[in-house]
């Protein structure tokens, strides 16, 4: 199929009218237009795949799930994870958006430059040639007007002839010729002035034909441009849907790993508290235990301060397997009742100042707090013994206090 051309579509039939040129520039600037509506769509697109996939990252990472077990567990941390991998991977596609964006906005910046050159050059030669009309009108005009004078002159001479006044001869026959020369020259002028306009209608014709050329030109150039950007933009989205698929294939894979039995059974293995249940209370008389009541021996005595001493040093809380594999090594706390009298050891007591969490804890005991890394905590107490009072959600319990960094 032949293409149409610009060059041969867009003239006017009327000399000092631009009609034809001016639909092409209005077909450019329409274009352009096009081109920042293609930007706004590929930016608001990009902002909305960052916003969506920082809120899955955050939705991720405080997901909780601490409190489960075994294979569940595991599946649900796989599900958190691929979560987050699939808002990196979205955040991933809005950089790509922005450069394609990016893209479209230097191609049409380099495309106003070019028109505007063009534009500069017709209004020039549009311009040259009105003027150069305007003369050549008037200068027709002019002619005219001293043919008319010259056969009014002549005329006039023809019937002073005829009269037999030689003088009066004379002086129509002077008269005709003046005219008749002020006629000559004025066409004279009159045939170079059309020269001249002929001259500057050609250099406008060109001028116009290129400049037909360049546009059309430009005009492929920003539809091919848009239509592969467009393009790209749909692939980019169906990869991304077929991303986001192949991670989540992984926690379906993980769930099928999820078994039943498997779960009831760890969780009996790792705390079990017994097999039998506790013995009967059998019936004392008060008074078969009379005698010993005043024979309370020192041995008693002892052994309740050597356990008053034992707590007083203070007593390990946790083995080596209740922490964080990447976390640092938990601070002995001391437990029970008796803590708030350990001689050495004193809290202090600030104003509640905020803390970052800097890897996950489980609490071990009633008076410890769950906290997870990233999560946001009150400090109020700051033990010497490592062990902090914190507060989240309106929570209040022990932490470790080198899980923490201050905000």
């Amino acid at each position: 199929m032949t293409q149409l051309q610009f060059k041969d579509a867009f003239w006017c039939k009327e000399f000092t009218l631009h009609t034809g040129y001016e639909a092409l520039v209005q077909r450019l600037l329409d274009g352009r237009k096009m081109c920042k509506d293609v930007e706004d769509l590929l930016k608001q697109r990009a902002q909305a795949e960052e916003r969506y996939g920082k809120e899955l990252i955050q939705i991720a990472r405080k997901a909780g799930g601490q409190t489960e077990i075994n294979t569940l567990k595991a599946a649900f941390e796989r599900l958190k994870q691929q979560i987050e991998s699939v808002g990196n991977s979205h955040i991933q596609l809005a950089v790509m958006l922005k450069d394609e964006l990016k893209g479209i906005e230097e191609f049409r910046e380099r495309q106003k430059e070019q028109r505007k050159k063009y534009e500069s050059a017709m209004e020039r030669m549009q311009k040259s040639k009105l003027s150069h009309y305007k003369k050549t009108m008037e200068s027709k005009k002019t002619y005219e007007q001293k043919c008319k004078e010259a056969d009014e002159a002549e005329q006039s001479f023809e019937r002073t002839s005829a009269s037999g006044n030689q003088k009066q001869t004379e002086k129509s026959q002077n008269k005709a010729k003046q005219c008749r020369d002020a006629a000559n020259e004025a066409e004279n002028v009159y045939k170079q002035n059309i020269e001249q306009l002929d001259k500057v209608r050609t250099e406008w014709e060109q001028e116009h034909t290129k400049t037909c050329q360049v546009f059309q030109l430009q005009e492929c150039d920003r539809i091919t441009i848009l239509r592969n950007s467009l393009w790209v933009h749909c692939n980019q989205l169906s990869m991304q849907c077929v991303k986001d698929d192949e991670l989540y294939e992984e926690v379906r894979l993980s769930l099928e790993n999820c078994v039943v039995e498997s779960d009831i059974d760890y969780f009996v293995k790792t705390k079990m508290t017994g097999t039998q249940p506790p013995d009967a209370i059998g019936y004392e008389n008060y008074y078969s235990k009379e005698p010993n009541r005043n024979n309370s021996s020192p041995t008693q005595s002892c052994g309740m301060m050597k356990r008053f001493s034992g707590l007083l040093h203070g007593s390990s809380k946790h083995n080596s397997e209740s922490a964080t594999p990447s976390a640092p090594p938990l601070a002995e706390k001391p437990d029970g009742v008796y803590a708030s009298i350990f001689e050495n050891q004193q809290a202090r007591i600030t104003a509640s100042q905020d803390y970052r969490v800097l890897y996950d804890y489980t609490a071990q005991n009633m008076d410890e707090l769950d906290i997870s890394e990233g999560d946001i905590v009150a400090v109020i107490e700051e033990n010497e013994d490592g062990w902090w009072t914190a507060e989240r959600n309106g929570q209040r319990g022990f932490v470790p206090g080198s899980y923490l960094e201050k905000l």
